[in-house]
Parts: structure tokens; C-alpha cells; sequence
């Protein structure tokens, strides 16, 4: 290999990321109790103007501002340890072309690809999960007693 050639990053240039970094984790015990207790005041404030159920989600404005839901984009919280896991750490929320899984879903089929782009993951990272989703689906489907 030349010194000219840049240096891969992955061994397979299809399924490596479109330039995105990798999510990035921040630890609830990371997060000073001044910080907790200010998060913890703003979402008291705002809850009362959250829409309620999909209808008025559906409708509500775009980019959805509304981070800590669990259909977001943006963000993960692990509901065990709290950590949040920012999913495009490089991004800003209205800088995500899509922000609400709910509406993705509504849409219809996407290829595995577009789930991963919306998810800042490979593409086989994606086939992982749904291969075990669907085992998952089928174990419970077998457990179940026939009528």
C-alpha cells in the first residue's frame, strides 16, 4: 500500500458510515446534580405541551423538539442505567433530515440501508438486529399453545 492511498477505516467501503462518527455514551453519574435537577425542572415545565398520543404528534411541528421521547432519533436512554446515548453526536436536532421513528414507520418500507442512516449504523449492524427480532418473534410464536 502506497502513502498516498488513505487509510480505511473499515474493510468494507459499502458498508462503512457516511462520514458520521459513532454514537457517544454519557453516563447518568457523569452528569452533575445541578445538571439533573435543571433537566428535571425544564421537563416539568414543558410536559403539559408534549402532544399526548400519535394524533397530535402526527401533526405537531417538525423537527420534533421533543428529545427525551422514546420514538426520538436523536437520543437514547438506557431505562437500567439512565446513560444517554447520543446517536449523532456531530448534530444538532434540527439538522436530522428525520426525527421521529413513528412517522419513518408511517411512511412504509425503507431498505436497510435508510434504517441504518437513520440510525448512524452499518448496514449489516441492521440485519443483526432485525435477524434477532424476528427470531425473538418466532420463539414467542412457537411458545405460545395452539388452540
Amino acid at each position: 500500500m502506497s502513502n498516498t492511498e488513505p487509510t480505511r477505516r473499515t474493510s468494507n467501503k459499502r458498508g462503512a458510515r457516511k462520514g458520521l462518527r459513532r454514537s457517544k455514551t454519557i453516563a447518568l453519574k457523569k452528569l452533575t446534580d445541578d445538571e439533573r435537577r435543571l433537566t428535571e425542572e425544564t421537563l416539568a415545565q414543558m410536559e403539559h405541551l408534549r402532544p399526548r398520543n400519535r394524533d397530535d404528534c402526527r401533526t405537531a411541528d417538525r423537527p420534533c423538539p421533543y428529545v427525551s421521547c422514546k420514538y426520538h432519533l436523536f437520543l437514547d436512554v438506557n431505562p437500567h442505567t439512565g446513560s444517554i446515548k447520543l446517536n449523532f453526536p456531530d448534530l444538532e436536532v434540527w439538522e436530522l433530515s428525520e426525527t421521529c421513528s413513528l412517522d419513518v414507520a408511517d411512511r412504509g418500507g425503507i431498505t436497510l440501508e435508510e434504517v441504518g442512516e437513520l440510525l448512524n449504523l452499518t448496514r449489516e449492524r441492521i440485519r443483526q438486529v432485525e435477524a434477532a427480532g424476528l427470531e425473538k418473534l418466532r420463539v414467542g410464536y412457537d411458545d405460545e399453545p395452539s388452540s
